[in-house]
């Protein structure tokens, strides 16, 4: 077989782009320095840019080797190149592109200074990622990755990783499915986007699902917008201290709920309004949406188990590993009703195009091999620990702010007496604290809490959701610094008024 500039190329060689100037006088030689010489002035090969050994430039360029010697002994000799054995020809440190030209660096604008003390809400430790762990996973998952997996990727997921979900789901959170079930997606803001959007992402026709959608009357802005821009109509269920107000649905096609930890409020869905919301999906014909975004993380008692092992036809389990793991690794899941999983997969079309082939194999070794669980159990440990604190240092320094929402998750919410909501959160920014106000959950469409009809909760405790608060994230601080965050928390919230006898809703107890 005649020889190919492919095969006779260097295998060590990099590549590099040069035209040459046939008609150049001097031959190839004066072409290739000319060449060379004129990458170097213009900046595109920057200083310290290894260049391709003789015999790999050679063979590419098609030329003798001692053609490219003698090119690059010339430049070294012009101060253009340095040559030293063992380590290669590279672009001289001090050649700079004529006139300041297009590699000249550019100074970036300075970033803006991040908080002094990061108390948001829904994130993780960052510290607490399980490195070495994830690197071992990695590893076996990479080595053990059948060729087809660096191939286009499935739509539904690699199977390994949904027969896993299917296994973790069932042991730890009570689903009832299997992988066939199982949509693997890039976190919860994606799910709603394949549910909802439709094949052009703006909702109508061809979407999976379609509104008017209830949600509860306080969650995330932006999955609120995310549903207006896909056209959905979202109408806010009121909340009490037994969780959303089920018993106030009406026509809607389908509701989001957070029954295992209400987001931001705090605390899970009344057992009777659990039994009460399947009941109006399987009378309505309706549709549940159970966001899962931190059921693994409860301290005082065990886990409440997923809505949808109640009716795994009526509700579709939403999770991700975004407060578990790491915001980092864009995983996360669908377990759906049968009749959905077709849809679902058309919208995604014919390959994967959002979630890491080798991410997912990784997941599915991290929990296969028990670190998975083993991750969990350790960051709940460090996660209570942080919210003892932080109950701790109110319970000292803030006696009259009650605490709710603390029994989960990685946040609590601190209840203020009514109108100091806004001048807290303003002084909690002027010193540095990053952290959020519970109105700025709150549906636009909702009506003031204080105008709801009151639910008598078991707990005796008010029937409404008040309106001033604070949420507190406990996780994002490092360990070293979270005492002086709780420190200048403290010095933020309002003092305890003269008129303090419990009427405004801060009695000082903790709600779990």
């Amino acid at each position: 077989m005649a020889e190919t500039w492919v095969n006779s190329a260097e295998r060590i060689g990099a590549d590099l782009h040069l035209e040459l100037d046939q008609a150049e006088a001097g031959g190839r030689r004066a072409a290739l320095i000319r060449a060379l010489r004129d990458a170097v002035r213009g900046g595109r090969l920057a200083p310290g840019t290894l260049l391709p050994p003789y015999r790999s430039l050679a063979a590419d360029l098609g030329v003798a080797r001692n053609t490219v010697a003698d090119a690059y002994a010339e430049l070294v000799a012009e101060g253009w190149l340095t040559a030293r054995q063992g380590s290669g020809t590279r672009v001289a440190e001090r050649t700079e592109p004529a006139g300041g030209a297009s590699r000249v660096a550019v100074k970036a604008p300075p970033r803006a200074r991040g908080p002094r003390h990061d108390l948001r809400q829904g994130k993780p430790d960052a510290s607490g990622f399980p490195r070495a762990a994830w690197l071992a996973s990695y590893r076996r998952a990479l080595q053990q990755a059948p060729n087809e997996a660096f191939g286009p990727g499935d739509p539904a997921g690699r199977a390994e990783l949904r027969e896993a979900l299917a296994e973790y789901l069932a042991r730890a959170r009570g689903v009832r499915t299997e992988p066939g079930r199982i949509v693997i997606c890039a976190g919860f803001a994606h799910a709603l986007r394949l549910l909802f959007g439709g094949p052009k992402g703006g909702g109508g026709a061809g979407a999976v699902l379609r509104g008017p959608l209830a949600v509860e009357a306080y969650g995330l802005g932006f999955h609120r917008e995310l549903l207006h821009a896909a056209g959905v109509r979202t109408v806010p269920l009121p909340l009490d201290e037994d969780g959303a107000r089920v018993g106030l649905l009406g026509r809607e096609r389908a509701v989001l709920l957070t029954p295992a930890h209400q987001f931001p409020t705090g605390g899970p869905l009344h057992p009777e309004r659990r039994a009460a919301v399947i009941d109006w999906a399987r009378a309505r014909g309706g549709l549940i949406l159970e966001d899962d975004y931190d059921g693994e993380f409860r301290y005082d008692r065990r886990p409440v188990g997923a809505l949808q092992g109640l009716d795994p036809e009526r509700v579709i389990h939403l999770g991700s590993v975004s407060k578990s793991l790491s915001p980092a690794l864009r995983l996360g899941w669908m377990v759906l009703p049968e009749r959905y999983v077709e849809p679902v997969l058309e919208l995604k079309g014919e390959r994967e195009g959002w979630t890491s082939t080798l991410d997912q194999l990784a997941l599915a070794d991290f929990l296969g091999s028990g670190s998975y669980d083993r991750h969990v159990r350790r960051m709940r440990q460090r996660y209570r620990r942080r919210r003892d604190r932080l109950v701790a240092a109110l319970a000292t320094h803030a006696p009259h702010v009650e605490v709710t929402g603390v029994a989960a998750g990685l946040h609590a919410v601190l209840r203020l007496p009514p109108g100091t909501e806004r001048s807290a959160v303003k002084a909690a920014a002027w010193r540095g604290i990053a952290l959020d106000g519970l109105a700025g959950f709150r549906h636009p469409e909702s009506r003031h809490p204080e105008s709801h009809e009151p639910a008598k909760a078991p707990s005796g405790g008010q029937g409404s959701i008040p309106l001033d608060g604070l949420v507190v994230g406990y996780a994002a601080p490092s360990e070293h610094a979270y005492g002086a965050a709780l420190e200048a928390l403290c010095q933020v919230l309002p003092p305890d008024g003269d008129d303090n006898d419990g009427s405004n809703g801060t009695t000082g107890r903790q709600i779990k």
